[in-house]
């Protein structure tokens, strides 16, 4: 599998990390896990074909994660490179991902459920495997951050596989989730004395990677406080039992 940083940061505005958003190319399959709104045009700057999407994952309901999804159909609506295309697109997401969007709409009159392409809402229930397609499995799994946030785990059809935290709290739940991963990708919004409960500051995500066992972690959904911080030093001081690598926008990996 294919794993590209469009989006390390957070909601804050940074002059080098724009909000959340990752893609990931299955063998055929494209996914969009979260869709920010910088994502849009941080797909068309990676030159990724944007227009080709298969789906789109929403992780929950805030905006530096979900804030682009009706630009970007608004976008397919009307893009020529969209006007032929005959593949559905299936957004995937948490429960009352549909109505949200379709209030969105009404209030807008914008029409975008009508595309020139089918579309597909689809609200996913924790731990029930799903199929994004043919060849990617995806499980969901509830975490401590909004009502309705979820990671997500991907499986190709070799069985590797990707677990997504998006947003959360701690949980040692979430470390038997991610057990084993090829990817273990999970947010680190703050290096110490985090401001809020319901995100992850180092030594919380430092111990979700040990318990997890991953094959290679990838921190992300970094705040400002992160640009003065020497990263590999501080992961040094926990001794990390894998590979432990700096999201930062455009960054490529191999799965």
């Amino acid at each position: 599998m294919k794993f590209i940083v469009l989006g390390s940061g957070c909601s804050v505005p940074h002059s080098k990390r724009t909000s959340s958003a990752y893609w990931v190319e299955a063998q055929k399959t494209k996914i969009l896990l979260d869709c920010s709104a910088s994502s849009i045009s941080r797909m068309a700057q990676e030159n990724l074909d944007w227009h080709d999407l298969d789906s789109i994952w929403i992780s929950h309901f805030h905006l530096d994660h979900f804030g682009g999804i009706m630009p970007f159909l608004f976008g397919t609506k009307w893009a020529p490179q969209t006007q032929g295309r005959k593949k559905q697109l299936r957004i995937f997401g948490p429960q009352g991902l549909e109505k949200k969007l379709r209030d969105f709409d009404s209030a807008g009159e914008y029409d975008l459920f009508n595309q020139p392409f089918p579309l597909e809402i689809i609200e996913i229930e924790p731990l029930k495997e799903f199929e994004i397609s043919e060849q990617l499995k995806a499980v969901a799994f509830k975490t401590p951050h909004t009502q309705e946030s979820l990671a997500i785990s991907l499986c190709d059809s070799s069985g590797k596989r990707i677990v997504f935290t998006s947003d959360t709290g701690f949980d040692n739940a979430l470390g038997d989730f991610a057990h084993g991963a090829d990817l273990f990708v999970l947010e680190c919004s703050f290096l110490q004395n985090k401001p809020v409960e319901l995100h992850l500051e180092l030594r919380e995500s430092m111990f979700l990677i040990r318990y997890a066992k991953p094959k290679k972690a990838l921190l992300t959904h970094f705040y400002p406080e992160w640009d003065s911080v020497d990263f590999e030093g501080e992961i040094d001081k926990f001794s990390p039992p894998c590979q432990v690598i700096e999201a930062k926008d455009s960054l490529r990996l191999e799965v």
